[in-house]
């Protein structure tokens, strides 16, 4: 048994998730390659934000795909960092005014 759940092996693997449901599988891959064409974002840019959102959602194995498919695309490394600055600010946004549930509930009980 590993001793974290993060397997980098793991990532190669992703083809098989359709194994126990091949035809939702299938519809996923379908989307999924038909969402990173060319459109009017490039694939070079949907990469970039890509790798953001893999930071905001924590997902290692995104982090790792799109670390490599966006320096692959020729973003810098500061671009990339800059990317994941971008993804920290909105989630740490997100945060923080949800903290406005917290101080209206508390002027309820307050009062």
């Amino acid at each position: 048994m590993s001793e974290h759940y993060y397997n980098s092996k793991d990532l190669a693997k992703f083809g098989n998730i359709a194994d126990f449901q091949k035809e939702m599988g299938e519809k996923f891959f379908s989307y999924y390659s038909e969402v990173f064409k060319d459109g009017e974002l490039t694939a070079r840019e949907k990469s970039l934000i890509a790798l953001a959102v893999a930071h905001a959602v924590q997902c290692p194995y995104c982090i790792d795909a799109y670390s490599s498919d966006a320096f692959e695309k020729g973003w810098s490394e500061a671009q990339m960092m800059e990317a994941v600055h971008v993804a920290c600010a909105i989630r740490g946004g997100a945060s923080l005014v949800h903290g406005l549930q917290m101080m209206n509930k508390v002027k309820d009980i307050s009062m």
